[in-house]
């Protein structure tokens, strides 16, 4: 028989797990199935249980752009589940037609095995790939992926059950005299929560100002990126604001309490903390706490650095919950990326609309959380799966104390919904952003507002964004607030005009005439 027919003859050769979920040290089983119509020659059927982490990114270097790249493996074994090892000697035997069935097992290690993780730039991925090693023909090969749990992160630990208390003050003035202080104190019972959790947050605010002012609440994905090559390593950090609350409103010379916050914060579900378990990649939280004004704006802000565990936190002689398993947020690395490898049936029609019915996705990871309501906890203007902070990228030397306590970052300085545009950032095509929520300044132009044409000055909705106006549109019964929307300029307005030089001959004809 000849071997190019005999993968004709391989009708169905795949991988099936008895589960798609695992822990560090348990035991992971499943089979292999084959069908084929014909008796064929086969070497053997050989598997590979492999956990591996990858990073990569474009870089510039001397002029050219390259990518740059580093991997970590925590699991590589192999077994042969039928037949003879690739190495060994002798003919190869024969497998009957039919259908068949090779169950396997692997005992995973009882070290800590980092989350499964799906990234842009990065990924931590579990897989099982069996190869059907047919002589002088091309072997069929299956690869079946599963998710990780891990590492291993209790509630219940001590460090995370002590509460951590917060608080900072700021006196006002106004021209010559110093009004009474705005002050923000706010404690956080404990400082891990399983995805699901509310977060147990009490706030006590002292408005001592003549404004009105509110707590802003903010949750903060940090994923740090590296690549441990060379004396000096490449780092890449980004920054994810994963919701925003805003409370309402205190009014002047008044302190307010804040003790039901836990009823509007909600942890989504997305990657556990990850510090030091995987040297290319680490993530961590922070929960920061703002005092805004009215007019002043942002004043005071507390950072609470916080943990996502992947043992929920239990009451004594309470049963043990029953944990779900779900995707990540749209929102947050682990969630917001799918490789086009696990995209199985996306045709490009020419359309622009596409057709979600027609994608089918073939893995994801998933991640623990505690049985819950999803709660939409963003409550501000700002639409936080766009506005999302830049990243930088830095040479920097690998130092791995300064992973575990980091609570200041590019997001600290600066709003991420101000994008600098001189700076290489992560963020989605802009085209698409109505520039009005994006830049915007409000000013009290009463006077200017009377004289103003509506028809050739302002853009309309359907102008482009690259207009070399500055765009001012007046928002209906609103006579006193114009917002003035401030476009880019192209070049051509930038240069200066040429100079024109006329002679004095030209000029007394002209006077003449």
């Amino acid at each position: 028989m000849s071997s190019v027919h005999a993968m004709d003859y391989v009708k169905k050769f795949e991988i099936e797990l008895d589960k798609d979920v695992y822990y560090a040290g348990e035991v992971l089983t499943g089979n292999v199935i084959a069908r084929v119509t014909e008796n064929i020659k086969v070497h053997g059927i050989r598997l590979v249980l492999r956990g591996k982490s990858h990073v990569e990114w474009k870089i510039n270097k001397a002029g050219e752009r390259r990518y740059v790249r580093d991997d970590e493996y925590y699991i590589d074994e192999k077994r042969v589940v039928w037949g003879k090892d690739k190495k060994d000697d002798g003919p190869a035997p024969i497998m009957p037609r039919g259908n068949h069935r090779y169950p396997f097992e692997f005992k995973l290690p009882e070290s800590a095995l980092p989350c499964s993780l799906e990234s842009k730039m990065g990924t931590i991925r579990y897989y099982v790939r069996s190869t059907m090693d047919i002589p002088y023909a091309s072997s069929p090969q299956s690869v079946k992926y599963f998710s990780i749990i891990g590492p291993h992160i209790d509630c219940m630990d001590e460090r995370f059950l002590t509460p951590t208390r917060a608080a900072d003050k700021r006196y006002t003035c106004c021209m010559c005299c110093t009004k009474g202080p705005v002050a923000l104190d706010a404690t956080l019972e404990r400082s891990a929560y399983c995805c699901g959790d509310n977060i147990r947050l009490k706030v006590e605010m002292q408005n001592g100002s003549g404004q009105e002012a509110w707590i802003l609440c903010r949750l903060i994905q940090n994923v740090e990126f590296f690549i441990n090559k060379g004396v000096l390593g490449l780092r890449k950090d980004v920054t994810h604001r994963v919701w925003e609350y805003k409370s309402e409103s205190v009014p002047p010379n008044y302190t307010e309490k804040f003790d039901n916050l836990q009823n509007f914060l909600q942890v989504p579900v997305m990657p556990p903390s990850l510090v030091d378990v995987c040297n290319l990649i680490q993530i961590y939280y922070t929960l920061q706490v703002g005092l805004v004004m009215e007019d002043t704006g942002e004043v005071l802000e507390l950072n609470f650095p916080m943990t996502i565990a992947t043992t929920p936190y239990r009451i004594t002689n309470a049963p043990y919950p029953i944990m779900q398993y779900d995707v990540a947020a749209e929102n947050v690395e682990g969630g917001m990326y799918i490789s086009s490898e696990f995209q199985v049936g996306q045709v490009y029609t020419g359309d622009d609309e596409e057709n979600e019915n027609e994608m089918y996705i073939i893995y994801r990871p998933v991640y623990i959380c505690v049985p819950h309501e999803r709660i939409k906890v963003t409550n501000t203007e700002k639409d936080v799966s766009i506005c999302r902070a830049g990243s930088r990228i830095s040479m920097t030397r690998l130092d791995r104390n300064t992973w575990k306590m980091q609570t200041t970052h590019d997001s600290d300085k600066e709003d991420s919904s101000v994008l600098d545009l001189k700076t290489e950032t992560l963020v989605p095509d802009m085209s698409d952003l109505d520039l009005k929520e994006s830049f915007f300044m409000k000013r009290e132009l009463s006077d200017v507002a009377k004289d103003i044409d509506m028809s050739d000055n302002f853009l309309k909705p359907s102008e482009s964004h690259g207009s070399m106006k500055h765009a001012m549109e007046l928002e209906p019964g609103d006579k006193e607030n114009i917002v003035v929307v401030v476009q880019p300029e192209p070049l051509s307005s930038i240069l200066p005009e040429p100079e024109i030089r006329i002679s004095e001959e030209v000029t007394r004809n002209i006077v003449n005439d």
